[in-house]
């Protein structure tokens, strides 16, 4: 037992302690209902009192379906309270994806925020029945028990840790972006260091008022216990509404939220943004994918200083941030970087036989942590992969400075070779967005008998603009060469998005390659 005494807290422990300490502030406020850190603490108590008296324990796993909401977040700290490990389910997934997650996770239990998802959670209990032990919902259904209407019953109780360090915590799936959704498994010692990492490597107001505006299922959910552990306020948005959010902004004094790049750019074409008061804002983290070098300089300009970049994945997160200083106008050669390495995370760029590369040379990213992942749930072989030569590969393809920060040329398996050459889209995409006329650009790969692959640009035109095609061709050409220019353009009114707001290049891409076998490095 004496290994034990190395593990630090557990997540479920961090949160209890957390919310004990300030019971006279408001941890949580949703459509101005405010909920202390009293009342969470209690609910959290209550809530695990109602999976304990039904026998839920370290065998069960917990699916969550919700979209932004307090009583979700006390479910899931609740259930690993009581040793059980959960998994969020993707709120804009499809329906079969949700239940190939319940099945593939061998999940026992399901609890539905059914205020947003009454449909949806009714279709989910009836396709899983089978592998279900306990339905829950937040408020009355016909096909759950309610979770609220219980705790009122059970009484209090006072919550308590019975998670080990080594339990299993959570089953995170990966965004899908590549292939196949694969389930990232987590122990309690692995799972609960990155809110440590969190805390030191991100500058987080010290009293944060943080507007939670992406899904918590990812990894705006992962500022949540931060924020309560420095004793500040959650104020939860269910989806993104740009008017509400600068409403909400200058109205709560929020000084923290996290955002993803296509919001961002939302924001900055609305027309209420300049006369809104966004004095208070003090850290507005993105991440998920690169923003625009040109729309960041818009951003610094219209909405202040304020800007962070967070890079990382489910196999790891954190595992660089770009912080606040590093975005200045007058070095803009950092607006393409994702950030130098946090302080717990080993990295290396390394080539295909995994040796370093020479520094500023191109090579895929790889990490060491205590906080990375510990297996991919049931598949052995990519896992092997995953760890090759005990390194965490991420399939980001990036090169690194002398001073250590990196520039993320792309995903190894968006790379496009044509000609020969080594063709990055990120390259050509932050050209495309530099355009005045360009709201947002993708670039894939198109099967082409002469080339081997071809560059093709999706672009989304600014409202009112009319940019041509022949245009951005020449654009490309001017600034990368002709290797990079694409070679067409088309203007589409939106580009495919996954859930968490990436663009979605599977879907591009199937478009050009149905039928075909791509060959990736």
């Amino acid at each position: 037992m004496h290994d034990m005494i190395h593990n630090g807290p557990t997540g479920p422990a961090q949160a209890i302690r957390a919310l004990a300490r300030y019971p006279e502030r408001v941890a949580f406020v949703s459509d101005g209902k405010e909920l202390s850190y009293r009342a969470a603490y209690d609910l959290i108590g209550r809530m695990q009192a109602v999976f304990l008296a039904n026998g839920l324990g370290r065998a069960d796993r917990l699916a969550v379906l919700t979209a932004n909401r307090a009583e979700s977040w006390c479910a899931s700290v609740a259930a690993q309270a009581s040793a059980m490990s959960i998994t969020w389910l993707h709120p804009m997934g499809s329906l079969a994806d949700q239940v190939e997650q319940i099945i593939d996770g061998e999940c026992t239990v399901l609890l539905v925020d059914s205020e947003n998802f009454h449909v949806r959670g009714g279709e989910l209990a009836a396709q899983t029945a089978g592998s279900l032990r306990a339905v829950y919902t937040i408020g009355a259904t016909g096909y759950g028990v309610d979770m609220i209407a219980e705790t009122l019953s059970t009484g209090p109780a006072a919550p308590r840790s019975m998670a080990r360090p080594d339990d299993c915590a959570i089953l995170n799936y990966t965004g899908g972006t590549t292939g196949k959704s694969k389930g990232a498994l987590r122990t309690h010692a692995q799972n609960s260091v990155y809110t440590s990492a969190i805390l030191a490597d991100f500058e987080i107001p010290a009293t944060p008022r943080y507007l939670l505006v992406a899904p918590m299922s990812h990894v705006a959910g992962t500022k949540l216990l931060p924020t309560l552990m420095l004793g500040g306020t959650v104020y939860l948005m269910k989806g993104f509404d740009p008017k509400a959010v600068l409403a909400t902004i200058a109205r709560e004094k929020i000084n923290f939220t996290l955002l993803v790049p296509t919001m961002i750019y939302v924001l900055l074409d609305h027309p209420d943004l300049d006369n809104t008061d966004l004095s208070s804002l003090e850290l507005l983290l993105y991440g998920a994918s690169p923003m625009s070098p040109t729309r960041l300089i818009e951003g610094l300009k219209r909405i202040g200083p304020v800007f962070s970049q967070l890079y990382g994945q489910t196999e790891c997160y954190p595992i660089s941030v770009l912080r606040k200083a590093d975005h200045d106008p007058a070095r803009p050669e950092l607006f393409s970087s994702c950030g130098f390495p946090i302080s717990s995370v080993d990295v290396a760029i390394l080539d295909d036989n995994d040796l370093p590369v020479k520094s500023g040379e191109a090579g895929e990213i790889c990490v060491r942590a205590s906080h990375a992942v510990g297996t991919y749930w049931k598949r052995p072989e990519q896992t092997a992969e995953l760890f090759k030569n005990g390194w965490l590969h991420t399939g980001d393809i990036a090169r690194m400075d002398e001073r250590g920060y990196m520039f993320i040329l792309d995903r190894k398996k968006d790379m496009i070779v044509s000609g020969g050459f080594n063709i990055y889209p990120r390259d050509v995409e932050d050209v495309l967005s530099s355009h005045s006329d360009v709201a947002v650009a993708s670039v894939v790969g198109a099967p082409d008998a002469k080339w081997g692959e071809a560059v093709i640009a999706m672009v989304v035109r600014k409202p009112g603009a009319q940019v041509s095609a022949e245009e951005l061709i020449q654009l490309v050409k001017t600034r990368k060469g002709a290797t990079h220019a694409p070679k067409r353009v088309e203007f589409v009114d939106a580009l495919p998005m996954t859930p968490v707001g990436k663009v979605d290049k599977k879907v591009l891409r199937a478009r050009f390659w149905a039928g075909q076998e791509r060959q990736i490095g």
